[in-house]
């Protein structure tokens, strides 16, 4: 695998996941771990796409023989048990079997192999950083929660500081001579 793909993908994820952690308000340190592990979840689903894209065919050909056959079985014995001189007949028992035989030949189509394996890998990516950086937030309120300088959101408020809604001045008003 080229170096740019294989060394891009994984930074790339990791950034936009660390920006994205940055952008919904959370603290640097969450941030900066959501970085790094959505760059690990990027190479997780890079790899994962490398081997949904090899074992694409014999995923099609399992396909095939679990869900497709057994289908097309069930609409051969409807059709067959349906009487003679049913009008709808052929034309409702044709058009399954042709559904059914397309998603046969699709099954088995190379070009239509090639394709879920590249959308399996276009859609691995996202989900592995997505979900990795998840969890390097997660992971990043375990200090935030013990106070470590850099994981916190923000610090606490004195409620009897000035200007606070607790605080005498601003429960109590002095009388003006203008209001009475």
């Amino acid at each position: 695998m080229r170096g740019a793909l294989k060394y891009g993908v994984p930074i790339a994820a990791g950034l936009g996941t660390g920006a994205y952690a940055l952008s919904q308000g959370e603290d640097p340190g969450s941030a900066a771990l959501a970085a790094g592990a959505g760059a690990l979840g990027g190479a997780a689903g890079l790899l994962g796409g490398r081997l949904a894209g090899k074992y694409s065919p014999k995923l099609l050909e399992a396909i095939q023989e679990k869900a497709v056959v057994p289908v097309g079985n069930i609409v051969g014995n409807i059709g067959r048990n349906l009487p003679d001189t049913s009008t709808k007949r052929a034309a409702v028992v044709g058009k399954a079997a042709d559904i059914i035989a397309a998603a046969e030949g699709a099954a088995m189509n190379p070009a239509a192999q090639r394709t879920v394996g590249k959308l399996t890998a276009g859609l691995a990516v996202p989900a592995g950083a997505l979900t990795a950086g998840l969890g390097g937030v997660a992971l990043g309120a375990i200090p935030g929660s013990l106070g470590v300088p850099g994981f916190q959101q923000e610090m606490a408020v004195d409620p009897e500081a000035y200007g606070s809604s607790n605080s005498m001045g601003a429960r109590y008003k002095a009388p003006t001579m203008q209001y009475m």
